[in-house]
This record gives structure tokens, C-alpha cells and sequence, in this order.
């Protein structure tokens, strides 16, 4: 364990884990998010005008600026498409916007714009937000290094000019510059950042170091062994990044079949226009019949088709804490058959905890006496071990005392004089050898349980054992039931920490398959693994060492109390008050909104198919089909937004927990 020396301050009993301060681009520095902002406001300024019937020189000009500011960019964006001989579906939304204004429909139109000028912004400040995150991320590795010299001298250099074969001092309390082997010197290094260990573990000669992980009272001598732009963190960025760019394409159900539709429907109207000239008929008839088809046949229903049902899932889904970043989002994660789930911090609270405390018999001890023993000789301590133990002791209400001649030994203990008598409290394995068959029994079925036991020795003689966990959430067991009835397979625990704990805690849960003492590519191979046979993959996570796998995954979500900056920025979804059991219900939900959109699309298909055939074959009037067009898209929009309802979420919570 490791005591307090005044190098750094203690970090809250929750221990968490080292995390990159905030790089944020501010919204509105997004040129998508100013025009949106622009056009919203627009918008929102000419519609009481319009409803209440003002001048309409104030809200023509109003909506005509909205227009302009919402549906440049996306109008330009369209046009450059057709350089490359390409028709989005942005083009045509604002071509219909433009003849929804034509026909006198001005306010559909205006709305059309808003919704897709929005959601191009909210686009590009989760893009921004993720590139911040992955950025921030190197802050975790220090700026500079002190380099030991051939004569024994030191240097302080910049971590990155750092070559392999250096040799770096790591004094107690600061952050390891590099990836390499310990040469000399004994520490705890908390490496939660890299493998999400709740606990340090102890280093000495020959063990294994990552850079961005805390050295801890320990002096550490530390042979590089790995170019700083191939560290671990450095390796975490780059596949971050690789799995942002090679993720497959975020698209919605409408987008898939859009450059079908756009082409078709544009060589239709031509079709109609240019047709009835080539017989002999009029310009103006044949025009006003090639506007009708435009209007009727234009995508807005099939559009509101899609939108409203996962933005109604998003809103609800939202009041119940779970933030999905896009309509994209929301879709997708209603398509993953395959769910994996972190250990520290998503299964568990990441708060270690006493579970048990048991004096050994004929010691004199009862439970009250044995704590206040071990928690006077711990609270100079900074370990994690030892602030659960004084945490535990102040819940109870158990008033310390004083200790005196305070030292620690980096993966033994410490030692304190407490009341007169000398209290050592650490590791069973070190602390033992005077406790005879009942302690050892006792360790070892503490340790069976999943738990790490603590030794607690007065005047040399074990008077107890401690036992301390990382307690299990609540709703895990139920999530993870819940989770394999929605998937038809039970979820996979991908985790850090060692196999013998991980083991342990799935037993509890209900899992069966555990991948233990993974290193965060480990976890993205584990991922890229399934997404090779098909699957599409859920990956629940909170910190840096699970942005890579939460990134390359199909659908990521991340727990927000604890979770890392790269973490939440790189998941698509947000547990943000860390209920597990909101996991599985938001996955249902999706799959409702996923089937609103399929019956939204039939009406909405249903309707163009009438009015065009209405259209083409006989003589559909111009307000009848406006009538029939806009009826259709308030029908798919009202039916959309069923998820809005209360009702909704406390239907799919309780089928699913």
C-alpha cells in the first residue's frame, strides 16, 4: 500500500481513474451549428406571425431567410454531389422545400429545412466532440521525463524525444512517460487508464510499465522499451481513430435507397413534363401536372417517416437518462444481436467497499474494535484499499486515533504505531506466517468469493481479516438477463482485471464467457471478431481503456458518472445516471421505433403511390394532392411521435428487467 507524502492529494473514495482535462470546441465555433441555430431562431420568429396571419411581407421575409440559412450548405453540399455524378437526398429535400414554397406550401417547406439543417449540426458537433476527446487523450502522458545519464547524472527532456533503451527516473506520484521495463525500485502503479483495474498493482524489477499510468510512493528506474509514438496511449488514439474512419456508414433506413429514389423521381417529373409537350399539349397544363407529380411523389412523408419515431425514442429515452447522440443511433442500437460489457465501473459501482470483517477467535477483538484498529493504521494512506477501509470506519462512526511512525512498503502494507502497539495491515500473503491454519482458511475463503482480503496484525500476531470488493450493481443480474432474452445469447464480460475476479463476478451475474487481463486492443480484436462473423456488436463501457472497442463496435454505450471524457464522447449512447438496467430497455425501444418506421413508410408509400397513380392517370387537382400530400405526412408524424408518450418506457422497462 501506499501512504500520503505529500506529493499529490488523496482522490476521492471513489478512486477514479486518471482522465485528460476537457478540449471542447465550442458549438457554436461549428459553421453547421451557427446556420442551424440561424435558421431555427428564424423560424420559430415567422411561425406565430404566419398562424396568427401578419403581414405577410414579415413572415415571407423571415421564412425566406430561413430558407437561405438553413438550406445553403446542405443545397451546396447537394450540388457538389452532382459534380460527382451523385444525388443525395439533401439536394432533394430542398428542392421540395422549394416546391412546397412554389405551391404556396411555405411553412412545410421551412420546417423541412430546420429539421435537416439540425441534424446536420448535431453531426458535426458529435464529430468535433470525439476529435476533442481523442486529442485530449495524450495529455494523459506527461509532457516531459527525467532521463538518468551514463554517469549517473539526470536530465529532464521532453517524454517524446525519449528513444528505446532510455532509462527514466519515476519519482512517487507522477505520471510514467513511457511504455518500458522497471530496472530498479518498488511502487504501486494505478494502470486503470490502460487495463481498468479497480486496485494499483505492485511493479518491481522486471515487471512491465505503461506511459499515462500513476507511479505510486515508490521510486521506480524504467528501461523504455517502446517508442513514445508507439505507447499504449498512443496505440489507444490510433485505433480510436481508425475504427471512427473505418466504422461502417452511419446511414438511415431512407438514406439506403436514396439515390434511387432521388434519380427516379427527378427523371419522373421530367418525364411528365416533357411527355404531354411532345403530344401536343400545353405548357401551362403540362407544367401544372409535372409540379403536381413533384409535390405528391417528393420524399417529405417518407422523410417525417423515419424522423419522428426515433426522435420521439431519443426524447424518452432521454427523460429516462439515457442520452443517444443521433436518429442514427437510435436506429442501430435496435440491431445488435451480441452484447459486451465491461467489469470495473459498468457491471460494478468502481467503488471499492469493506464487504467483511472478521476477528480471528481468542483475539479479544470484536468487529467495531478490529476496523478502528485497521482504519487509525491506513488513514495516512493513499492506497484505494486503504481509503475504503477509513470509509468504512467513519460510516460507523468510529472515531480514529492517532498513529504514529507511519511507513508503507509498495505491495505489502503498512506499518503504524496505534495506541501503543505496533499494526500492520496488508497483504495476507506477506503479513500471515504467524497466523497459523484459521487465517490462512479465512483468506482463502474470502478470496474464493471474489473478494481481496487484508491482514490485520497487532504486536505481530494476526488479529484479523478485512475483506474488500468492488460492489456489484444492483440491476446487473437482471440487465444481463434481460440482455440475452432481447439478443438470444448471453452477454461476453471483456475486462482488464484479473481472471480469477472477473470469473467471480460473472458467476454472480449469469455470464458465462469471460475474457479476462485484456489490454484495450485485445478488445477491439474480441469486437472486430464477431463484427467478421456478422454480428452486430453492443459494447457497454466507461473508460479510456474501452473508447477503442466502444468505437469500433457497431453500437457503443458509455456510463456517465465515472465514465472517461473519451469514453463519452466516443460512445453513441450515454447512460448517464449509470442504470443498468436502462441498457436493455433503450435497445427495446429502438426496436419500437425501428417498427414505427417500417409502418410510417408503408402509409407514406401507400399515399405517393395513390396520388401519382391519381396523377398520371386521370386528373388529380393541385390541392387535392397537396391535401393528400401533407395528410400523409401529418398521419406518419403524428404516428411517430406514439413514442413520446409516458407511457412508452415503463412498458418496455418492465418487459425487460
Amino acid at each position: 500500500m501506499s501512504s500520503v507524502l505529500g506529493r499529490r492529494p488523496a482522490p476521492p473514495a471513489a478512486g477514479p481513474r486518471p482522465v485528460p482535462p476537457r478540449r471542447r470546441t465550442r458549438v457554436l465555433a461549428l459553421p453547421e451549428a451557427r446556420w442551424a441555430l440561424t435558421s431555427l431562431v428564424l423560424f420559430l420568429l415567422a411561425l406565430p406571425v404566419h398562424l396568427a396571419g401578419g403581414p405577410a411581407w414579415l413572415w415571407g421575409t423571415l421564412f425566406a431567410t430561413t430558407y437561405i440559412t438553413g438550406g445553403w450548405e446542405p443545397g451546396w453540399e447537394g450540388l457538389k454531389a452532382l459534380g460527382d455524378k451523385t444525388l443525395d437526398v439533401d439536394l432533394l429535400m430542398v428542392v421540395a422545400a422549394l416546391g412546397a414554397a412554389a405551391i404556396g406550401q411555405v411553412l412545410d417547406g421551412a420546417l423541412l429545412i430546420v429539421i435537416f439543417a439540425t441534424s446536420g449540426a448535431l453531426e458535426a458537433v458529435a464529430t468535433a466532440r470525439t476529435a476533442d476527446s481523442v486529442r485530449g487523450l495524450l495529455d494523459l502522458a506527461p509532457t516531459t521525463a527525467t532521463r538518468l545519464l551514463p554517469g549517473g547524472d539526470e536530465e529532464s527532456v521532453p517524454a517524446d524525444s525519449l528513444r528505446v533503451g532510455d532509462t527514466v527516473l519515476m519519482r512517487p506520484g507522477e505520471r510514467i512517460g513511457a511504455d518500458g521495463q522497471v530496472t530498479d525500485g518498488m511502487s504501486d502503479v494505478d494502470q486503470a487508464t490502460i487495463t481498468g483495474e479497480p486496485l494499483p498493482v505492485a511493479k518491481r524489477a522486471g515487471d512491465e510499465v505503461f506511459a499515462g499510468t500513476v507511479n505510486g510512493t515508490g521510486a521506480l528506474r524504467v528501461r523504455v522499451e517502446r517508442d513514445p509514438s508507439d505507447s499504449v496511449i498512443a496505440r489507444i488514439v490510433k485505433m480510436v481513430e481508425e475504427a471512427s474512419e473505418t466504422k461502417a456508414p452511419t446511414q438511415l433506413f431512407i438514406e439506403k435507397i436514396e439515390q434511387r429514389y432521388s434519380i427516379g423521381m427527378v427523371m419522373a417529373t421530367l418525364a411528365v413534363f416533357a411527355v404531354p409537350l411532345a403530344f401536343g399539349d400545353d405548357l401551362s397544363p403540362a407544367l401544372l401536372r409535372a409540379m403536381t407529380f413533384m409535390i405528391v411523389a417528393s420524399p417529405c412523408a417518407v422523410v417525417l417517416s423515419t424522423m419522428p419515431p426515433l426522435l420521439s425514442a431519443i426524447a424518452n429515452a432521454g427523460r429516462r437518462g439515457v442520452l443517444a447522440k443521433s436518429a442514427v443511433v437510435m436506429e442501430r442500437l435496435g440491431q445488435v444481436d451480441t452484447v459486451a460489457l465491461d467489469k470495473t465501473g459498468t457491471l460494478t459501482e468502481g467503488t471499492l467497499r469493506v464487504t467483511d470483517i472478521r476477528p480471528l477467535p481468542g483475539t479479544g477483538l470484536d468487529e467495531t474494535t478490529l476496523l478502528a484498529l485497521a482504519a487509525a493504521a491506513e488513514h495516512p494512506s493513499e492506497h484505494p484499499l486503504a481509503r475504503a477501509v477509513v470509509d468504512a470506519a467513519r460510516e460507523r462512526g468510529i472515531r480514529l486515533s492517532d498513529a504514529e511512525d507511519f511507513s508503507s512498503v509498495p505491495g505489502q502494507g503498512v506499518t503504524a504505531t496505534v495506541g501503543g502497539h505496533t499494526v500492520q495491515v496488508g497483504s495476507p500473503s506477506r503479513l500471515t506466517g504467524a497466523s497459523g491454519g484459521t487465517a490462512r482458511a479465512l483468506v482463502g475463503e474470502l478470496e474464493d468469493a471474489g473478494r481481496t482480503a487484508v491482514a490485520v496484525l497487532q504486536d505481530g500476531t494476526v488479529v484479523g481479516v478485512l475483506a474488500i470488493a468492488d460492489r456489484l450493481r444492483p440491476d446487473a443480474a437482471a440487465t444481463v438477463a434481460a440482455l440475452t432474452e432481447l439478443t438470444g445469447r448471453s452477454p461476453v464480460l471483456l475486462t482488464g482485471d484479473n481472471e480469477r475476479a472477473a470469473r467471480q463476478l460473472a458467476a454472480e451475474v449469469g455470464i458465462t464467457d469471460v475474457r479476462a487481463g485484456l489490454l484495450p486492443q485485445d478488445k477491439v480484436a474480441a469486437v472486430k471478431e464477431w463484427e467478421a462473423q456478422g454480428r452486430r456488436t453492443l459494447v457497454v463501457g466507461d473508460g479510456v481503456n474501452d473508447a477503442p472497442a466502444l468505437a469500433a463496435a457497431h453500437s457503443g454505450i458509455a456510463m456517465g458518472k465515472a465514465g472517461s471524457d473519451l469514453a463519452l464522447e466516443t460512445a453513441d449512447a450515454v447512460v448517464v445516471r449509470d442504470e443498468l438496467a436502462t441498457i436493455p430497455a433503450v435497445v427495446r425501444l429502438s426496436r419500437t421505433a425501428r417498427r414505427l418506421v417500417m409502418q410510417n413508410l408503408v402509409i407514406a408509400g401507400a399515399f405517393i403511390t395513390v396520388l401519382v397513380a391519381w396523377d398520371l392517370i386521370g386528373t388529380l387537382p393541385l390541392p387535392l394532392g397537396v391535401a393528400g400530400h401533407e395528410g400523409s405526412t401529418v398521419i406518419v408524424g403524428l404516428n411517430g411521435l406514439r413514442l413520446l408518450r409516458e407511457a412508452a418506457w415503463p412498458r418496455i422497462a418492465k418487459d425487460t428487467v
